[in-house]
């Protein structure tokens, strides 16, 4: 299993305890200090079923200072989202936990911890 996490994120530190509490090995990605390419951010999406607007920080500061909220949410806006969650990790909802198997989740909520760990 590999979550990517801020450790100063609450949501993040919860998700943790989880994993310890259920005894499964891990490993940690600080994603802000090795973030993710535009490769493994479109890899991840896929398997979260989502878009990178859809995981995007849009309170975050870097967000309003690019507009982020003007921006399309078409299939042709795809790649600039994609380059600008890549370029800005702030920006990326967390964490992100991915199972062995693959499947993958954002563990801000007590339920999507429990799915995850299922896997």
């Amino acid at each position: 299993m590999e979550i990517w996490i801020n450790p100063q994120c609450s949501k993040c530190r919860t998700a943790l305890g989880e994993l310890d509490a259920a005894g499964v090995e891990y490993t940690v990605r600080r994603y802000l200090d090795e973030p993710p390419t535009a490769a493994e951010l479109t890899e991840v999406l896929g398997r979260l079923g989502l878009e990178p607007w859809d995981v995007a920080r849009l309170d975050e500061a870097v967000a309003k200072e690019l507009s982020l909220r003007s921006w399309g949410r078409e299939e042709a806006d795809r790649e600039r989202w994609v380059e600008a969650l890549a370029a800005h990790p702030k920006l990326i909802q967390r964490p992100i936990i991915t199972a062995d198997d693959g499947y993958t989740v954002i563990g801000r909520t007590p339920d999507a911890l429990k799915d995850v760990l299922s896997h």
